[in-house]
């Protein structure tokens, strides 16, 4: 997606009135462009590859294919467009495995408009929409799953980080935006969306979702 394009969002929920009121949401909001709608995820991964979203709203319950099957698939064909998960609940098991599907975050089904609109725009420009508050459930709900894993090839993708891309990467495993590494460590948001770049690359991760699970996999950042 090039700088000043409208951010162009698929639409994915069994719901038909569901879709109608985010359509209306999000056609009227300058920026963003709905491109399509799909009840199912069979549909959804079908339209992917015809309408090429920048961004997929994605329900989790649906029959049929559903969220995390039609996430692991759409991010697999095309690891460009960016998957939003919508849930009812703050942490259920399949908004957890929509995350670990490739998601690169999720929202509530109650999230206010001006949020949602927010995390549309942040996710298309590379950024985060996990905030700390949810951070800390995923990592609650995960930690039984995670140990400390300090093998050979963790600690050689560690010491292939610079300092400032290990501080970086810190951060985001603390679930922090672009905007607040940069206030953080007093850089240009461009500077940090071009590390954390550096730093997925390096660590073999996909989005920043894995990012903050590897984190604390690897105990740089404490339970």
């Amino acid at each position: 997606m090039s700088v000043g394009e409208d951010v162009r969002v698929l639409l994915v929920d069994d719901q038909e009135l569901v879709r109608y009121g985010f359509r209306l949401l999000l056609d009227a909001e300058p920026g963003l462009v709905v491109v399509g709608e799909a009840a199912d995820g069979a549909e959804a991964v079908g339209l992917v590859q015809r309408v090429r979203p920048d961004v997929v709203l994605m329900d989790v319950r649906m029959p049929g294919v559903g969220g995390i099957e039609a996430t692991r698939r759409i991010t697999s064909l095309r690891p460009d467009v960016r998957v939003l998960v919508l849930t009812t609940y703050d942490l259920d098991e399949y908004a957890f495995g929509a995350l670990g599907a490739g998601a690169a975050g999720f929202l509530l089904k109650d999230t206010r408009p001006a949020d949602l609109v927010a995390a549309i725009q942040a996710v298309a420009s590379g950024d985060a929409v996990v905030s700390p508050r949810i951070t800390a459930r995923l990592i609650e709900v995960a930690a039984p799953h995670l140990g400390v894993r300090r093998d050979a090839d963790a600690e050689q993708a560690l010491s292939e980080l610079t300092p400032r891309e290990r501080e970086i990467f810190v951060l985001v495993g603390r679930g922090a935006t672009n905007g607040e590494i940069a206030a953080s460590l007093y850089l240009s948001e461009s500077t940090v969306k071009a590390n954390v770049g550096r730093v997925l690359a390096k660590l073999e991760l996909r989005n920043r979702v894995e990012a903050v699970i590897r984190a604390y996999e690897l105990g740089v950042v404490g339970h």
